[in-house]
């Protein structure tokens, strides 16, 4: 037969108080209120942490995804070069047509400046796409920042109902506002 026994924690015995009085305690109920308060919004601070870091994640792939076009563009250049040099070679061959070698790389000497063109505006692309990357992780960081604050928050709210200390439960709406204040400050992208 096995024998079970219970370890009352401190919050059992605050529970057990409560009872025998027989009436609420107001500074309990004021922690409670303030913890689930804090919770709601550690969840919001939690799932906009994540939306941001997707969006990097989401915006240095967009930036990657530009790199390679452009560097696709800027091989297909080099070949359009390379044809253009050798129809520039052939323009100086006796017995061949002059006149159609040079018209065939003034031809390729466009289209290299087409290509040059949209290589050039791909790197842009990259770079934008990058610099929004790294504006999200900003933010990222800012929102488990916030999250952070709200955590250690609920726990100094948690030992100011163990210890009933009132500096606890300044010292705990302090870290929480300050939370909130990472907060705006990473909705409004600062």
């Amino acid at each position: 037969m096995s024998e079970e026994f219970h370890v009352h924690g401190a919050h059992d015995h605050v529970l057990e108080h409560a009872a025998e009085v027989g009436h609420a305690d107001s500074f309990a109920g004021r922690i409670a209120v303030m913890t689930a308060i804090l919770s709601t919004a550690g969840a919001v601070f939690g799932y906009q942490g994540g939306a941001t870091q997707n969006e990097a994640l989401l915006l240095k792939n967009e930036a990657a995804i530009h790199k390679t076009e452009a560097a696709n563009q800027w091989a297909y250049y080099q070949a359009k070069g390379q044809k253009q040099a050798i129809a520039e070679l052939t323009a100086q061959l006796p017995g061949v047509d002059q006149a159609a070698a040079k018209r065939e790389a003034s031809r390729y000497a466009a289209e290299k400046e087409a290509i040059r063109q949209k290589a050039e505006a791909q790197e842009q692309e990259a770079r934008a796409a990058d610099n929004a990357s790294e504006l999200a992780v900003h933010r990222h960081h800012r929102w488990a920042q916030a999250m952070v604050a709200v955590q250690v928050s609920i726990a100094l709210a948690a030992i100011t109902l163990l210890t009933r200390r009132r500096w606890l439960y300044i010292a705990s709406c302090g870290v929480g506002a300050l939370g909130g204040v990472l907060a705006v400050l990473s909705a409004i992208h600062v």
